[in-house]
């Protein structure tokens, strides 16, 4: 199974004295998801969690909402032309009765590691296939200070990154700042994906009352990702797109970008921001 780093030889610069070392590099293979056997996906991703980055990224499509409509999930053995198992092809079996979107086993889609589901840029297909309604009157409220918390605790709770650089994350929180879950991966809608894929195992979907903090921009498929999940506020370190804020007033997402110290802008959802403690 391949591994979460690997090391590689490099020529280091330093105050213009040369050297060879070992650098540890983050590892980045191909992952392909079928859905019943048939080919669904590709996307280029850290080994681990793989079972989870399955789940959910079907529950970002719309496919799967509650652990009792998944049935199980596989590693393909004789993935390869010689029988053997790469590790790199996993196969989702849904419930029995549980049905498929006709879009979703009709196209193949190839996932980069930065520009997660490309050419699905709709909010018209979000705002119909999304389960769980996010609601304005829901009661949550996130102090700001705890939201200028949240990249720090974050960053802390990167164990790769630390000795990689190369890694997003994706991390749960509370509304009061305690960190639920943290995956890492070289795509930050693939650390996503696994965050909401470990809930739906855990049978904890819609994730209402959380906060999703992303370590990069926040764009149109991470808000979809938010919203799909029934995850009511999503946190940036950096820029939102365009899109992203109009999913996010579309469907009453709360969203944060440019969260850094006690700095933020907020673009969509600001009741559920507790403006009034900063006086």
């Amino acid at each position: 199974m391949g591994r979460v780093t690997e090391r590689r030889r490099v020529i280091r610069i330093r105050d213009g004295a040369v050297s060879t070392r070992p650098d540890t590099l983050v590892a980045e293979e191909p992952l392909e998801i079928r859905l019943g056997g048939k080919p669904l996906a590709i996307t280029m991703r850290t080994p681990g969690d793989d079972f989870a980055l399955a789940a959910g990224f079907l529950v970002s499509e719309g496919v799967l909402g509650s652990a009792d409509e998944l049935a199980n999930i596989v590693y393909c053995a004789g993935a390869t032309d010689d029988g053997s198992n790469t590790y790199n092809v996993v196969d989702v079996q849904l419930a029995p009765g549980v049905a498929v979107p006709d879009i979703s086993l009709e196209r193949n889609v190839y996932t980069t590691s930065s520009c997660g589901l490309c050419g699905k840029a709709s909010l018209d297909a979000v705002r119909t296939t999304a389960r769980f309604a996010l609601k304005e009157n829901d009661g949550m409220a996130v102090e700001p200070a705890t939201l200028s918390a949240l990249p720090d605790r974050l960053r802390a709770a990167q164990r790769v990154f630390d000795r990689t650089g190369g890694l997003h994350a994706a991390g749960l929180f509370s509304p009061d700042g305690e960190l639920l879950d943290l995956r890492e991966d070289v795509g930050r809608h693939n650390a996503v994906d696994k965050v909401i894929g470990r809930a739906l195992q855990q049978g904890r979907l819609p994730l209402s009352d959380t906060v999703l903090m992303v370590s990069g921009r926040a764009s149109f498929e991470l808000a979809q990702k938010a919203v799909m999940a029934g995850i009511p506020a999503l946190a940036a370190v950096s820029a939102p797109s365009s899109l992203a804020v109009d999913l996010a007033a579309e469907t009453g997402l709360t969203l944060v970008g440019f969260l850094r110290g006690s700095s933020m802008n907020i673009y969509a959802g600001e009741h559920r921001i507790a403006l009034d403690s900063l006086g």
